[in-house]
């Protein structure tokens, strides 16, 4: 979806109802990520076909019809199917994928409140822990937080090997992913005018991204070779400004590649390398993880990310058990060698 569009026809439910269909257009109003907007869409619409199903006005739904909705979203099958290992939720959804539907109905709300068409907020707040549940009201559905996966050293050399046969476009796309740790929409969105090849310096739109803040960040030397080399390649396709990765295929040939593109090429990766959990945003995530490694400041990653807050980046950034337990070792090295220093000092 193209900032400024609203695409109804995904949410036909939502552009049947005159309150949702304007709490929309206030969303998209507001300067949302069209991501986040589209994610609102598909929530609301699925909650008003619900809704409808059940026989309720969404209008006047109380705490016991949002419950039941919760029960339906619980009791569906994964719409991924066999594809699903694991999910953290116990149901056919990811917890993430039933908190951000609950949140598009939460906030939906919020308006209705804020209108007068209600007095109350029937989809409950609060933050989520094993010992004390929510704090202030109680939420529907628990929140998990669960480690971001990454790929162990052997896994990356893996997604390396099945990437060297890949176009020269994906390569570089990968290359650019990892090094300065972009989301899938900052890197497709970017521009020839981002990259300052003399500096090897990336700049990230603030409109691109999630947080709606700018950042510029280096990449590396062999990947300012691949940019230099796919720039070349580029003029085979289009000599004019404008989006950097430019799709080759016969019916969109010289269009921007689009997220579900990059997605594409991202799951033929995972396949082909055997690293089923490999997605998008792992490259991200093994950035950052690598930077909290080489004993960067929280602070300077956070910037490196475009985090507004570091319990962000906390949650991006995990360092295994065998990380933690080599820096145990130093640490204690360090602290026997002193303590051992001055005993003989103090002894001797």
């Amino acid at each position: 979806m193209r900032e400024g569009e609203l695409h109804w026809g995904r949410y036909p439910w939502v552009a049947q109802d005159t309150r949702a269909k304007s709490w929309l257009v206030i969303q998209r109003n507001l300067g949302l990520a069209p991501n986040t907007i589209d994610a609102y869409g598909r929530a609301l619409d699925d909650f008003l076909r619900f809704s409808v199903r059940a026989g309720i006005d969404p209008a006047t739904a109380n705490r016991e019809h949002v419950a039941a909705y919760v029960r339906d979203l619980l009791d569906r099958p994964s719409p991924r199917g066999a594809n699903v290992r694991v999910i953290d939720s116990g149901a056919g959804l990811a917890n993430a994928t039933l908190q951000q539907r609950l949140t598009a109905v939460r906030l939906y709300y919020d308006y209705l409140v804020e209108e007068g068409v209600r007095d109350d907020n029937p989809v409950g707040r609060g933050r989520y822990t094993p010992a004390r549940g929510f704090g202030g009201e109680r939420g529907l559905l628990p929140r998990y937080h669960r480690l971001p996966w990454i790929p162990d050293d052997e896994q990356w050399l893996s997604i390396l090997e099945a990437a060297k046969r890949e176009p020269l476009r994906n390569r570089l796309m990968l290359a650019l992913a990892y090094d300065c740790a972009l989301r899938r929409e900052e890197l497709c969105s970017l521009q020839t005018g981002d990259i300052d090849p003399a500096y090897r310096l990336l700049s990230v739109r603030a409109e691109t991204t999630k947080g709606r803040r700018e950042r510029v960040v280096p990449y590396s030397e062999p990947t300012g070779e691949l940019f230099a080399e796919y720039l070349r390649h580029r003029r085979s396709l289009s000599r004019s400004p404008g989006p950097i990765f430019l799709s080759e295929s016969r019916r969109n040939r010289s269009e921007p590649v689009t997220i579900w593109t990059w997605s594409k090429a991202v799951r033929g990766l995972a396949d082909r390398s055997g690293v089923e959990q490999f997605t998008t945003h792992t490259p991200r995530h093994l950035c950052l993880t690598d930077l909290a490694r080489a004993d960067w400041d929280i602070h300077e990653i956070a910037t490196f990310a475009g985090h507004r807050s570091t319990e962000t980046t906390l949650l991006y950034i995990h360092l295994s058990g065998r990380d933690l337990a080599a820096k145990l070792e130093r640490g204690m090295a360090q602290i026997h060698s002193w303590r051992a220093k001055v005993t003989v000092e103090v002894l001797g």
